[in-house]
């Protein structure tokens, strides 16, 4: 796999030699990425079946398994335990289960290559015994059924963030792809952001509706991420970030990891989504509904061909976040097999290496890119996990409802 990334077939490639400082780079700083969504494909093609689903060798049916992570220079992985956001509640919070499940499943099957990570140091640990540091997060506020102690526990099972929202709102926050309804975060939205603090779970702003992404960063006394969210400036699609936002981290102390998704990169792609998601509401489809949005679009494209994004698109939304918010403040979340495309030369886990060279051909230090792949996520996660030890001698669990706060 290593001959494949350093031969370069076109233009749309880094120049070897580059390619090559690249890896250098990566296994002195292994890269932490913000979300994969390994574990879902795992329930879908194989029921969390790992004999079945055996990542220890090349997996054609994923863009991610042990043998291309290695060769992209992947040292910690935040595994998304994502369920869809139009499940009932209840059902949601089973599912995220099952999911987590998988996960602790799959870092136990593959335990000479994977490490459970629950804190910075823990993944410093798995990169001196050689193993990936294996993180979890949570897509979207409607897995902990709107209530605090369903938080609390899917952080005991190693969950570090939640994402407030997917692509529907909860009852207490708006998300990016729906019609507001709260106006950011209700009451009982901002006491789920002030028990993340106390637990030292890492808020994630990526998903929710801008007005979400303010009120967060007023309510939060911890530094916040962004998963897998780009810059709204380069791409205008609801998913990414304003520069207002971008503007607030160096205050906050949080990181915008830059994703791959085209349709969050490309200006063209976005645009044509756009035109799917009006085909797809012509035949009642929502293009809020992932699941039922992505079979559309995957039918839909065979006679509309979805236009192809860059790794200088990539680099360009990577070259912006550090613009706007500083060179502190950017980080990498890739979403592997969270899409159905990938920009050319990003078609999987071992693609890192050829962004990371693009930037070296823009000047990029390897200080910096150390900062990028891995510093500034390390860092805010020791910043979130001191600010628990503090709030934890202060402030008792919240055994605040929604019923009680929003009424």
């Amino acid at each position: 796999m290593t001959d494949m990334l350093e031969t370069a077939p076109d233009d749309t490639t880094p120049p070897t030699d580059l390619v090559r400082r690249a890896r250098a780079l990566l296994a002195d700083q292994p890269l932490i990425d913000g979300h994969n969504d390994l574990p879902w494909e795992a329930r879908e093609q194989t029921r969390y079946d790992w004999d079945r689903l055996d990542i220890a060798h090349p997996v054609a049916t994923t863009n991610t398994d042990l043998p291309r992570l290695r060769d992209g220079g992947v040292g910690g992985q935040f595994w998304s335990v994502f369920v869809p956001s139009t499940l009932p509640e209840g059902d949601a919070v089973i599912a995220t289960l099952e999911q987590i499940d998988g996960v602790h499943r799959m870092i136990g099957t593959y335990a000479a290559d994977l490490a459970l990570a629950r804190s910075a140091d823990d993944v410093e640990r798995a990169r001196e015994e050689g193993r990936i540091a294996s993180l979890l997060g949570a897509e979207g506020g409607h897995s902990i059924g709107s209530s605090l102690a369903t938080l609390r526990l899917l952080h005991v099972l190693g969950v570090r963030y939640l994402t407030l929202t997917h692509n529907d709102n909860t009852a207490w926050a708006d998300s990016a792809t729906d019609v507001p309804r709260v106006g950011g975060l209700t009451d009982f939205g901002r006491e789920v952001v002030r028990e993340m603090n106390r637990l030292g779970m890492m808020v994630d702003l990526s998903h929710v509706a801008a007005t979400t992404m303010r009120v967060a960063l007023e309510t939060t006394d911890a530094p916040v991420i962004f998963s897998h969210s780009s810059a709204l400036a380069l791409c205008d699609t609801p998913r990414n970030v304003p520069d207002d936002v971008l503007a607030a981290l160096p205050a906050n102390g949080g990181v915008c990891m830059v994703t791959f998704v085209p349709e969050f990169v490309s200006r063209a792609t976005a645009a044509w989504r756009v035109e799917a998601a009006a085909a797809a509401a012509e035949v009642g489809v929502d293009a809020s509904d992932w699941v039922a949005f992505g079979t559309f679009s995957t039918t839909w494209a065979k006679t509309h061909p979805k236009p192809d994004a860059t790794i200088a698109e990539v680099a360009d939304h990577v070259d912006h976040v550090r613009e706007v918010a500083g060179i502190d403040h950017v980080g990498l979340g890739g979403d592997y097999d969270g899409t159905d495309t990938y920009p050319i030369g990003l078609e999987d886990v071992s693609g890192y290496p050829r962004l990371v060279a693009e930037l070296m051909d823009r000047g990029w230090s390897d200080a910096d890119l150390a900062q990028l792949v891995r510093d500034n996520t390390l860092r805010v996660m020791r910043d979130v996990e001191a600010v628990a030890r503090d709030l934890q001698t202060t402030r008792a669990p919240s055994l605040r409802t929604i019923t009680e706060l929003d009424g």
